[in-house]
């Protein structure tokens, strides 16, 4: 797989409304972008520092990923996610073939209309791994 940067960092939050004052008043950041992701039961904000973005993960729902994240007293970073260049399909078969566990079998459609898939934590270094590109 081709991987041409770190395309974001995800962050589990409580509330977007309660976090962004922090990346905004404090840190200087701009918040350019929130949208829900329905079938993922997320509420996302982004912001920009330098070419990588930052995707606060707000919960909608009690049965979201990110809300048992929460749950299991994990807020904060929650994923590191790479831009891919050669493919999201490609490179899912290129981990699986590595025996890399998959969380997604094929790619799905994330928030900022990118096509996303997530490798499992246990597979890399205890890393929660996103692998995205615009999607076609």
């Amino acid at each position: 797989m081709k991987i041409s940067r770190i395309d974001h960092l995800g962050i589990a939050v409580q509330s977007i409304d309660d976090a962004l004052p922090y990346f905004e008043n404090t840190l200087g950041l701009k918040c350019y972008a929130i949208e829900e992701v329905a079938d993922q039961k997320v509420k996302t904000a982004f912001l920009k520092v330098g070419e990588v973005k930052i995707e606060l993960l707000e919960p909608t729902s009690p049965e979201s990923a990110i809300a048992k994240f929460i749950e299991n007293g994990g807020k904060g970073v929650h994923h590191v996610a790479f831009a891919i260049e050669d493919g999201v399909a490609n490179a899912l078969a290129e981990c699986e073939a590595q025996q890399i566990r998959l969380i997604d079998k094929a790619p799905r459609m994330g928030a900022e209309n990118m096509s996303i898939a997530f490798l499992h934590p246990k597979s890399t270094a205890g890393i929660l791994t996103e692998l995205c590109e615009p999607a076609k």
